[in-house]
């Protein structure tokens, strides 16, 4: 099996990051080039114009001398040691004889759920090489566990618009400072800046708590997945390239197909999310002939509905999503072979590792779903099946013998709607009374001998099982 590698492997492979950090990318500081409508940053004999009613923070780490500068009526500029602002005195710059107008590009639009916008990087600030592992898109923008890195040294202003009434995260760090508690970070937003720096209708809230669970946490940005869907695609014309296969998958929290292999697994309270991604990142994904193959895995909610249609819960569960980034006739089909081969594990030592059941998809259209052991729950599942059948048949048993006159207890014999529909189909449907009962002549019998009558009628004749009385009682007679 692939899985006995896992002890060698593990000590030629560094285990997965247990955390990683999420970078915010854009900045407003003064010496970004982009950060200007020219795309330079501005020279001495240039006039430096911020629109009056954008707010900003513009952080200025080097000394500039300008010819002159519109400042806008709420900001502030953030001075690094030796930075500062000086008079052009009219001497000739070789590299500066425009002496245009330069404008503060607009920096309302940079949104918090873009996920263009940030980055994996190491708890040192260091970027994350891209690697084999990947995330979903709603997981590239910060989770409700993350920690959130702006860059030492550099101004930003975001936007923080949400669906979300609060939007959670373990830690902030801004200007080289971790802000990790709830106390730290309210007094940040009492401050000077933070107003400057957020904007939106969206709130923040720093927890300093991590995941408790060891099956993992879901991201928590499902509420928001349409902003980071609108965000991505806004740059590629709002919709999905067009994949590479004819039935490409749609894992959750990803907005466009995949061409590949996904695989749901349910767990039970011994699975470990940490140690089982550090499995099938040793044991398989280090393959060389999964070279080609980059994986996704994280704890996910699927909403569940009643008959399908009405919505009823979520529940969580692992995704795995498989994609292969190789070129080839069937680029899905390495994919595919590793979703087979992580199945065949699960199948192997899924109780184990705390896994009940898998099914996997893949681009070919192929299923497979794995049971793992038995559980208490198949049990329940099963007995109530096998309930519900007996229970069928008994009521059949019963129910036959009545409708053939053959049951004579009255308290299991009763009426059902059917019998009332043929009793009611008579021949004279004008009349108010019914029909005549040719069986009780005047009277009907009285309750006291109502019982012995009947025993007498059916004594008369042993070949008549019942009287009709839609006919004449000659007619019955044999």
């Amino acid at each position: 099996s692939p899985m006995d590698w896992v002890t060698l492997v593990s000590l030629l492979l560094p285990a997965a990051a247990a955390a990683v950090y999420k970078q915010w990318i854009p900045n407003t500081n003064f010496e970004t080039a982009s950060n200007w409508e020219k795309g330079r940053v501005p020279c001495a004999s240039d006039v430096v114009h911020f629109e009056k009613n954008k707010v900003v923070s513009v952080f200025v780490g080097s000394p500039h001398v300008l010819t002159d500068m519109y400042l806008p009526l709420n900001g502030e500029f953030v001075l690094a040691s030796g930075a500062g602002f000086a008079a052009f005195d009219g001497s000739w710059d070789p590299g500066c004889d425009s002496g245009m107008t330069v404008r503060f590009a607009d920096a309302e639009h940079h949104a918090w759920f873009n996920p263009m916008l940030w980055q994996a990087v190491s708890p040192d600030g260091e970027l994350e090489p891209s690697g084999r592992i990947f995330s979903v898109d709603e997981e590239r923008v910060p989770c409700h566990y993350d920690d959130v890195i702006f860059q030492p040294e550099t101004s930003f202003r975001v936007n923080v618009d949400s669906s979300q009434r609060v939007i959670h995260l373990r830690s902030i760090s801004i200007m080289g400072q971790e802000l990790s508690s709830p106390e730290a970070w309210a007094g940040y937003l009492r401050g000077p800046s933070a107003p400057l720096q957020f904007h939106g209708n969206g709130t923040l809230q720093v927890t300093g708590t991590s995941c408790p669970d060891k099956s993992g946490c879901a991201c928590g940005n499902a509420l928001d997945g349409h902003r980071i869907c609108e965000a991505l695609l806004g740059a590629s014309g709002r919709q999905c390239p067009a994949p590479a296969c004819q039935s490409p998958l749609q894992p959750l929290g990803h907005c466009c197909g995949v061409c590949g292999a996904t695989i749901n697994l349910d767990f039970t309270p011994d699975f470990d999310l940490q140690k089982y991604r550090d499995r099938l990142v040793q044991g398989l994904l280090s393959q060389p002939k999964y070279a080609s193959v980059q994986m996704a895995i994280s704890k996910v909610h699927k909403a569940q509905t009643f008959l399908g249609v009405i919505p009823r819960s979520s529940t969580p569960l692992i995704q795995i999503v498989l994609i292969d980034d190789g070129a080839g006739a069937q680029p899905s089909s390495t994919a595919e072979q590793l979703a087979a081969d992580i199945m065949e594990d699960v199948a192997q030592h899924g109780e184990t590792l705390g896994i009940s059941s898998g099914k996997m998809e893949a681009t070919t259209g192929s299923t497979v779903s794995r049971q793992v052991g038995s559980h208490a729950l198949n049990r329940i599942t099963a007995g109530m099946v096998l309930g519900l059948l007996f229970g069928l048949l008994l009521l059949g048993g019963i129910l036959f013998p009545c409708r053939k006159g053959k049951l004579r207890l009255p308290t299991l014999c009763l009426p059902l709607p059917w019998d009332k529909a043929e009793k009611m189909a008579s021949p004279d449907p004008a009349s108010d009374k019914g029909f005549d009962n040719p069986v009780f002549d005047v009277e009907p019998p009285s309750a006291d001998h109502g019982e012995e009558t009947l025993q007498e009628m059916a004594s008369k004749d042993h070949q008549v099982f019942y009287l009709n009385p839609l006919y004449d009682a000659s007619e019955t007679e044999t």
